[in-house]
């Protein structure tokens, strides 16, 4: 309903016949509104895209050259630290100690002394706390700047020498500490500090990098480190290390020597910058998160929206207008209309527009009034008829039933047989004491079972060649059903089936419950029906009801659907080995309370 008055507020039908429409005014001015909206709207969107894509651009490039002065600047520093083995290498105190000969032959303690000065001095001539250490194999001796590693001979002899920065964990000053280093031997050709006459080595801490990302850190949004794949990652005294992992992970494995990605981390998106090292081998990133940046742009394009907001709600207004003086009134007229064509005689139109409008709502309403005073006596008497040939329907019995039965009581009686004579009477009596009450609708499902068991006994009683069977679960016998549900097909089952046959025969009556579906099936082993009666009794149950058509199924099949919906019913087959079975299928819907248990037979 809600989508038909919103198509009516927009379209008009034509008289020119049905599927024909066009556009109310209403209508027509939205479009025309929402053109102009648009264009502006799509205009100014399209320059602003514009707008930040030119200041993602700058932004990116700044920020990589920025990223690229900082690197080499960082590779000048350990480029010139590099080159302090090769200093110490050549100077002569050293080779004179490394050779044994001047100063070295005359006072070995005092050169140790020279070479530890000029080791101090060199190492504090840098801009980075180092550390220069020479090596002596052969006299398995130690000199460097460091104190804790000074004059001792505890050194990895046989390990490969360290020709490029290399990170590791510094155990000298007895506590570890992340630091770089690099070696030179002479010979350049030795592998390993036990072939070389002598090695030079050079170390610096990372906290010295830790300075430097510090120094680079230029705002709050600015967080640079460094990483390696495999290595834990380098970043400042003052990084938020959670996010800079997260982003670090994000990233992925790289290659290449710098580069950019966009990545997106606990909802936020950031432009993360990498530069390779070339002289550590690792990568120099940061990251800028992208939103603050354009925070700007972001500003300008709210304010536009709230002037075109505030455009749109002017446009609304001038609308609202005209919806409220034109196209309500319009619309709840033809409401009124198409109700009364719909057959809905006693709407009306209750509305009053304070205007010209008024002048046809009005008469309207009356011509309303008196079509439905003349057409609500046939419509309901027309019901009432409806309903008294439903409720004749319900409670029609053969009355070949309750003559035959009255015989056999007589009969029996003649015979005195008096077992006989009770059971009939009781069973007749509460069959018709069921049949008979039409105050409810609906009656639980054990009910029915039991006017269809005392329905069978009589029979039973009469023919002595009648057997039945009922297989109903628990959980069904609470299930409420129209009444009289049963009773038909079994009489049909009796009477089109069993009676026929000399030797009698049998009629099953079984239930079950499948994905909240109810089943009953009312089977006999009769004569049956062939194909074509077949077929005609099943078109007969969708035909509208007549004189012609057996009240008893089709009753059925019609309450069913009415009760159930339009997927119930009734459908007829074969029972395999000969007769008929009639099977009810309806939708369980009921609020009853389903228990678990066995069945009844």
């Amino acid at each position: 309903m809600s989508r038909m008055r919103f198509f009516n507020r927009f379209w008009i039908r034509n008289e020119g016949g049905p599927g024909r429409y066009r556009l109310s005014i209403f209508a027509k001015f939205l479009i025309v509104l929402a053109l102009l909206f648009l264009s502006v709207l799509g205009m100014y969107g399209y320059s602003n895209r514009q707008a930040q894509k030119v200041v993602q651009e700058q932004l990116r490039s700044a920020v990589l050259s920025e990223l690229s002065f900082f690197a080499n600047r960082m590779d000048s520093v350990m480029e010139s630290l590099s080159l302090y083995p090769v200093i110490l290498s050549y100077d002569p105190h050293i080779r004179d100690y490394m050779d044994g000969a001047g100063e070295a032959a005359l006072n070995p303690l005092r050169a140790q002394a020279r070479i530890q000065e000029k080791l101090s001095l060199q190492s504090a001539s840098g801009s980075w706390t180092n550390d220069l250490t020479v090596v002596l194999p052969q006299q398995r001796e130690v000199l460097s700047s460091n104190i804790y590693a000074n004059g001792t001979a505890v050194w990895n002899w046989d390990s490969p020498l360290r020709r490029e920065w290399t990170y590791e964990e510094d155990l000298s000053r007895g506590y570890p500490t992340g630091t770089f280093l690099r070696e030179t031997a002479e010979p350049s050709t030795a592998g390993t500090a036990r072939e070389a006459d002598a090695v030079f080595q050079v170390r610096f801490p990372v906290e010295a990098l830790r300075d430097l990302l510090d120094l680079y850190r230029k705002n709050e949004w600015s967080d640079p480190f460094l990483f390696r794949n495999g290595q834990e990652m380098i970043a400042g005294s003052a990084s938020d290390r959670m996010k800079a992992e997260a982003i670090r992970k994000s990233l992925g494995s790289i290659e290449g020597d710098q580069g950019q990605r966009t990545v997106k981390v606990a909802g936020e998106t950031y432009i993360v910058s990498y530069v390779r090292s070339a002289q550590l081998g690792w990568y120099l990133a940061d990251y800028v998160p992208l939103q603050r940046i354009l925070s700007p742009t972001s500003s300008v394009r709210n304010w536009f929206y709230a002037a075109a907001a505030a455009l749109v709600l002017i446009g609304l207004a001038s609308a609202l207008l005209l919806y409220r003086n034109v196209q309500i009134p319009l619309q709840k007229t033809i409401r009124g209309v198409r109700r009364m064509s719909s057959g809905d005689f006693s709407s009306r139109i209750d509305y009053r527009a304070n205007n010209e409008f008024d002048d046809l709502i009005g008469p309207y309403n009356e011509m309303a009034g008196k079509i439905q005073v003349l057409i609500e006596d046939v419509y309901t008497e027309k019901l009432r008829s409806r309903e008294a040939t439903l409720k004749q329907l319900q409670s029609q019995i053969n009355p070949h039933f309750l003559y035959n039965s009255l015989f056999f009581i007589a009969n029996s009686a003649m015979m005195e047989d008096r077992d006989s004579v009770i059971a009939m009477a009781e069973n007749l009596a509460d069959y018709y004491r069921y049949s008979t009450r039409l105050e409810h609708q609906l009656a639980p499902l054990r009910e029915e079972l039991e006017l269809v068991r005392s329905y069978l006994t009589i029979h039973n009683l009469r023919m002595e060649r009648l057997q039945y069977s009922i297989q109903v679960p628990e959980e069904m016998l609470d299930v409420e059903v129209p009444r009289l549900l049963l009773q038909p097909l079994v009489e049909n089952s009796i009477v089109h089936g069993i009676e026929p046959r000399l030797e009698g025969g049998c009629i099953t009556i079984q239930g079950k419950m499948v994905d909240g579906w109810c089943f009953l099936s009312v089977a006999d082993n009769g004569t049956g029906s062939n194909e074509e009666g077949l077929s005609r009794l099943r078109r007969q149950l969708q035909e509208p009801m007549s004189d012609e058509i057996g009240c008893g199924t089709w009753n059925v099949h019609q309450r069913l659907r009415y009760q159930f919906g339009e997927e119930s019913g009734l459908e007829l087959h074969p029972t395999p080995g000969g007769g008929l079975t009639a099977v009810l299928s309806w939708r369980n819907d009921s609020s009853v309370r389903l228990k678990k248990g066995g069945g009844e037979t």
